[in-house]
């Protein structure tokens, strides 16, 4: 019999409108690296929260080590010594790096907090495992992989032996994603049992033993990852083959569509600049792609080209007119469509229904209103088509309030609204992040038909294999700085990620 150290047993969750977990069955070996897989919405971060206690299920019974357990919230989770690094990072950004880690698990004499002893744990933690962090360090001043350094000492800390790990390398440029995976080798041999939710097939095979795979909510079944291809677990995932690399005819770039000459942009955290100079220029018919590691500049540059930052020097053209100060509205009605990168802060009003949330760059034309009344009847058919044509799962189709959507089904309603507007220049940022390769197929195929309709792209991503297959050019940014343009033929994913990391830039020359 398989030494199972959790089962979770015919766990069925539901919300409004859907059935998030269906009668799910999942059983972790002890000391394995199991992960799951599965398309948006298909309920994989619902059912990793009620194995964390953050949700309770309707049905089904959760088992440790082969007993019974009820899981209430996150305290007993990490009683029952269950730990989660989350896709969005739960720390104090103002607190140390060692005050995050202790937090809610403070050694104490008395009513003081052990702090020497804190230390000590947490640097013995650190060597152990290869995890060096600065104790002292504020996390507001550690890069987004530092970040992710300081949650998995966290569960170490609490001596958790079952790690979930919720798309883990989103963020991390390819070195630190081969030393996650490395750390996570090594979790195993010590005997530590890790779920691994990821949309990233190639990160499966190169870590995981086994693979459960779900589907609108239903169990499809667990294969062994060693035995199984990446086009049948895809196949598996989405119920079809799918490309999973997109083919694309050459650019035949045409006229500048997007020029920024020298854009300074303050940054609100510190008395350095955010973006330093930067120059850059995008032609009709080109997919031109801004890679760099969160936290260089990249946010801040993409704010200052959609109107929600002013630069302090610089300008900015949009088909020759510039734009450098102009409202958002003007620009939107210049043909510029953005897919932004935080899309709950700039994306969506949440609280909206998803059909008032497809008009939102669009709700003042003809089409939508007459006399400043809004035409409900013309919304819920524009919102309709939209939802069908990209796939949009919610529980109630249009009228489904934006917050109760899936990450990945948000981020689809975002996509279907900015393109259908036919912009002239399209900035995408971070398109497809926390969507399933079934959706990154379609979308990728919607931006490479935009750049071969003559319009212009900006593309803005941390997913490599995404710069590498789509861009015509590739531009790294540095610390606010452009330090190197590449033609994706002719490089590769380390040398950017050199490039990313600042260990490398080009000369003024090229």
């Amino acid at each position: 019999m398989a030494d199972y150290v959790i089962e979770m047993l015919n766990i069925t969750k539901e919300f409004p409108g859907i059935k998030a977990n269906d009668d799910v069955t999942l059983q972790l070996k002890r000391g394995e690296i199991h992960a799951l897989l599965g398309e948006n919405g298909a309920g994989k971060s619902t059912l990793m929260s009620v194995l964390f206690g953050l949700y309770q299920p309707e049905k089904g019974i959760i088992k440790k080590d082969g007993k019974e357990v009820h899981i209430n919230n996150p305290n007993d989770a990490t009683a029952l010594r269950i730990g989660m690094v989350h896709q969005h990072f739960k720390l104090v950004e103002c607190f140390t790096v060692l005050d995050n880690i202790i937090l809610g698990a403070e050694p104490m004499n008395g009513v003081v907090v052990n702090r020497a002893s804190a230390r000590k744990r947490v640097l013995e933690l650190s060597d152990r495992y290869g995890l060096k962090v600065d104790p002292d360090a504020l996390v507001e001043d550690i890069s987004v992989g530092m970040q992710q350094r300081v949650e998995i000492l966290k569960m170490l800390y609490r001596d958790n032996e079952i790690l979930i790990f919720d798309e883990p390398t989103a963020v991390l440029t390819p070195q630190e994603i081969d030393e996650l995976m490395e750390i996570m080798k090594g979790f195993k041999a010590e005997g530590k049992s890790i779920l691994f939710i990821t949309h990233k097939l190639a990160e499966i095979k190169a870590v995981a033993d086994r693979c459960s795979v779900l589907r609108k909510g239903k169990y499809m079944g667990t294969v062994e990852v060693a035995d199984t291809s990446v086009e049948e677990m895809s196949r598996l995932m989405v119920g079809r083959d799918v490309e999973l690399v997109s083919t694309k005819g050459e650019s035949a770039p045409g006229d500048v569509i997007l020029k920024v000459e020298n854009l300074t942009v303050p940054s609100k955290t510190s008395k350095k600049d955010a973006v330093k100079s930067a120059s850059l220029e995008v032609r009709a018919g080109e997919i031109v792609c801004l890679a760099g590691i969160e936290g260089n500049g990249q946010t801040e540059f993409v704010h200052a080209l959609t109107g929600l930052e002013k630069p302090s020097a610089g300008a900015v053209t949009l088909l020759g007119r510039d734009i450098t100060h102009a409202p958002i509205r003007q620009r939107s009605k210049l043909g510029m469509s953005h897919i932004p990168e935080d899309r709950h802060k700039h994306g969506l009003v949440l609280d909206y229904p998803l059909e008032y949330n497809m008009v939102l760059q669009r709700y003042w034309e003809k089409g939508f209103q007459t006399g400043g009344f809004l035409k409900s009847r013309a919304i819920r058919s524009y919102s309709d088509r939209l939802i069908e044509q990209y796939d949009v799962r919610s529980g109630q189709g249009s009228v489904t309030i934006a917050r109760s959507m899936s990450g990945g089904n948000q981020q689809k309603a975002i996509v279907a609204r900015e393109i259908d507007k036919d912009p002239q220049l399209l900035i995408a940022v971070q398109p497809t992040r926390g969507l399933d390769v079934g959706a990154i197929e379609y979308i990728h195929k919607q931006i490479i038909a935009q750049r071969d309709a003559g319009k212009a792209v900006l593309l803005v991503s941390l997913e490599l294999d995404e710069v590498m297959n789509l861009s015509d050019r590739i531009l790294v940014m540095y610390e606010g700085e452009i330090v190197g343009e590449f033609d994706p033929k002719t490089t590769d994913t380390q040398t950017l990620g050199l490039y990313m990391a600042g260990a490398k830039r080009m000369d003024k020359e090229g």
